[in-house]
């Protein structure tokens, strides 16, 4: 239907992360096939860790102003090419995109933990609370890297705004950019941070401990939350859609949006297409709907990084009642 003795912070945070689950710069190692994309590796001296990321840049004729900066955190398993069918849209709207890998969370490390995809137990192997801090840290890092060669003016750095960002994540990546939004768990009070404005998280899931409400009353910025109705567990901690919907009723109100979509599934919002979208069983429906649900996706969420990253008018308008929406679908705001 469419509608408008406390634990240790270790065994807290584990038993949360089971719904997921001035530095040295490397030079661009490839173009990836575009122009206005680039893969580097960002080093952070302070943990001796090598965080990979593919940059997505408009294009400086049809946009030469000033350019908001919006983050994107793959899931367990995932990569920087995670995330490419949003990335994508998002770029041709204006905005630079940031797509963060993971070391201990990524690809590399779940060939490690797990012997397949199937492998649940392995895969929870990569998803512990260590990784969680780790990616937290990930994103702070690449936030200073944003404002430093900002400041450095240090080529199209130079034109690009460096606070006032967006951050979206796909299932662990969503559990980094609520943790980065204020999420507090039992025993640690986690992270509010001030550079990001706006947040999107595909695939979230309320914890499986402690009081959900406690957890996101710190969440006063915009946040959207997406998931499909046969979004179910991946990594076997009990992720249900019915859990990942219940996201939404738990944020405090004041610009949350909430997109559920008929019959798209967990890999549907990873936001990639071929071989990296059927690494879990899937059912024909879901394929079948994957273009139109991706362009469905892609065209809320660029709206939503417009109006609350960029004010405009036009695409809050669009929000109040977004067109596409097909039988059983739900969009919802508070």
């Amino acid at each position: 239907m469419v509608q408008h003795a406390r634990p240790t912070r270790r065994v807290c945070l584990q038993a949360l992360l089971g719904s997921a689950l001035p530095a040295q710069v490397a030079p661009a190692v490839a173009q990836a096939g575009a122009a206005n994309m680039a893969d580097e590796t960002w080093t952070d001296p302070s943990r001796n860790r090598e965080i990979p990321v593919r940059l997505r840049w408009p294009d400086a004729g049809t946009y030469p102003g000033e350019r908001p900066v919006v983050l994107f955190s793959h899931g367990l398993g995932g990569t920087r090419e995670a995330g490419t069918v949003w990335g994508e849209a998002w770029a041709a709207a204006g905005f630079v995109v940031v797509h963060m890998q993971h070391p201990g969370s990524d690809l590399a490390a779940v060939r490690v933990s797990a012997s397949s995809f199937n492998d649940q137990a392995g895969l929870r192997a990569a998803a512990g609370p260590a990784q969680l801090v780790a990616r937290l840290q990930d994103v702070a890092f690449v936030l200073g890297q944003i404002a430093q060669r900002h400041a450095a003016r240090q080529e199209l750095w130079a034109m690009v705004r460096p606070t006032g960002i967006g951050m979206g994540g796909h299932s662990f990546g969503a559990h980094t950019t609520l943790g980065m939004a204020g999420q507090r768990y039992p025993g640690f009070d986690g992270v509010n941070e001030p550079r990001l404005a706006s947040f999107i998280a595909f695939s979230p899931t309320v914890p499986l401990v402690g009081d959900t409400q406690r957890a996101f009353e710190r969440m006063l910025r915009p946040v959207l939350s997406i998931t499909g109705t046969r979004d179910q567990d991946v990594v076997g901690t009990g992720a249900t859609p019915d859990k990942r919907m219940a996201v939404f009723g738990a944020l405090p109100a004041g610009g949350k949006g909430h997109l559920v979509l008929q019959d798209a599934d967990h890999m549907t919002f990873g936001g990639q297409n071929g071989r990296a979208a059927e690494i879990v069983p899937r059912e024909s429906v879901t394929r079948d709907l994957q273009a139109a649900h991706h362009a469905m996706v892609a065209a809320i969420t660029t709206d939503w990084w417009r109006a609350t990253l960029q004010g405009d008018s036009a695409a809050r308008a669009r929000l109040a009642m977004p067109t596409g929406l097909r039988a059983g679908d739900l969009w919802q705001q508070k």
